[in-house]
């Protein structure tokens, strides 16, 4: 079987909606690299959207995996507990940013662990309505694709959306937006569409993920939780994508000291395996009453047992310095191919291993190079390469490699990209 007869197949039997970036079949994956089908070999810098932090198939959790599956599969955490589910529950709490007392709970996807904070939020305060920001990302349900601050193509077609949804502009300095702009911006929410009193929840990336990889400034994150502060309103930190080590940190708001009340976590909790989390403040993970959260795969044994031997791996590892490296080697080689070409890049940013490059057209960051960021993926493949766009207006490259990849194979990938980037310009 090769990719194009897959490729075929799937457009058959699977709806359009649910496209792939690659006609690419894998057939297996080891640490930082994907063999297809047809015996091609690729440098993953994506890992499965910064799911496989800890490589494809490590040892420990292939083997965690296995011995948990001889056990059982399945009984559903709400009806028969099990031990790893409440040992997850407390390295989770010893790990998350801030010292208050926590609790956790365990759902299935990012998006239901957006919900339950939204639902937590607004049984801690009684309130209803919940401000997101331009350019977020926080899944593809109903209410998630509300707080989304993107059309398309995650809310087109789709609507109506929920009610009590309202957004403000995410501070990014180089396109003219700065904290004082976003403050405003949420003031003015405050005398116009829904007054404090009536807020719910505040929900922020710490960097965006779809967004563009922009990072808060530090500035506004302590703003908000002092903003929240007054007004009694929950802080929600959405690190699904900037956790488990993936920016130089354990989780990205640790840079900033800022505490959030809830935290959603998800993507490199488990190497793949299907499963997340929302950790907050115990007074307000309890304002549910009992039944009103859970699911019935949340806290599936199985990847709780991934999970536990992805957080072994990172500590035993030092993967969270790990992170600093990486990021550190794709600085120097992404910032030289900038001056290399200063008409087309306008920006080198990273935290850790969350790295991007932006791409404008003639030297004007007002007018994002979406066609030159298409072809770039388009053609990855050719050159051994798994990569991701993301940004606003599709204009940004992001890179996700696994923690674990070795230096030769993360250089090797570079090199294999500069050949891609000048071959386009």
């Amino acid at each position: 079987m090769n990719n194009t007869d897959l490729q075929n197949r799937k457009v058959k039997v699977i709806a359009r909606g649910q496209g792939n970036v690659y006609p690419v079949y894998v057939e297996r994956a080891k640490n930082a690299e994907i063999w297809d089908v047809e015996g091609n070999r690729y440098i993953d810098f994506g890992t499965g959207i910064a799911v496989c932090n800890t490589g494809h198939s490590h040892p420990k959790v292939i083997d965690a995996v296995k011995s948990q599956i001889d056990k059982f599969s399945h009984t559903c955490v709400m009806v028969n507990p099990y031990e790893s589910a409440v040992e997850l529950a407390e390295k989770l709490i010893e790990i998350a940013p801030g010292e208050s007392d926590k609790k956790a709970i365990f759902v299935t996807t990012g998006a239901e662990a957006v919900e339950n904070c939204v639902k937590i939020a607004r049984a801690h305060t009684g309130r209803r309505g919940v401000i997101a920001f331009n350019g977020g990302f926080h899944g593809r349900t109903n209410l998630t694709m509300a707080l989304t601050g993107k059309i398309t193509p995650y809310k087109h077609l789709f609507g109506p959306f929920p009610g009590d949804i309202f957004h403000a502009p995410f501070p990014i300095e180089s396109h003219g937006i700065s904290v004082n702009d976003s403050l405003k911006a949420i003031a003015n929410l405050f005398k116009v569409d829904i007054s404090p009193t009536d807020v719910a929840a505040i929900i922020v990336e710490p960097i965006q993920g779809e967004g563009g990889f922009y990072s808060a400034p530090i500035e506004f994150l302590v703003a908000l939780r002092k903003l929240c502060d007054e007004h009694g309103i929950v802080l929600i930190a959405d690190e699904i994508q900037t956790g488990f080590g993936r920016t130089g940190k354990m989780f990205n708001m640790e840079y900033s000291n800022v505490e959030p009340d809830l935290i959603t976590m998800a993507k490199g909790i488990a190497g793949g395996f299907p499963i997340s989390a929302v950790v907050g403040k115990s007074e307000i993970m309890d304002a549910p009453l009992p039944g009103g959260l859970g699911g019935t795969y949340g806290g599936s044994p199985v990847a709780c047992a991934a999970a536990l031997a992805v957080l072994e791996v990172i500590e035993e590892e030092n993967l969270v310095q790990r992170s600093n490296e990486i990021g550190a080697i794709f600085n120097e080689k992404l910032t030289l191919l900038k001056s290399q070409h200063p008409e087309l890049i306008s920006d080198v940013r990273n935290k850790g291993a969350m790295i991007a490059i932006e791409l404008m057209t003639d030297g004007d960051i007002e007018q994002p190079n979406s066609v030159l960021t298409q072809a770039i993926i388009a053609n990855a493949a050719k050159y051994g390469l798994v990569l991701l766009a993301c940004g606003f207006y599709g204009n940004v490259i992001r890179f996700l490699p696994a923690l674990t990849a070795s230096n030769e194979i993360v250089e090797e990938g570079l090199e294999q990209f500069t050949k891609l980037f000048k071959s386009l310009c």
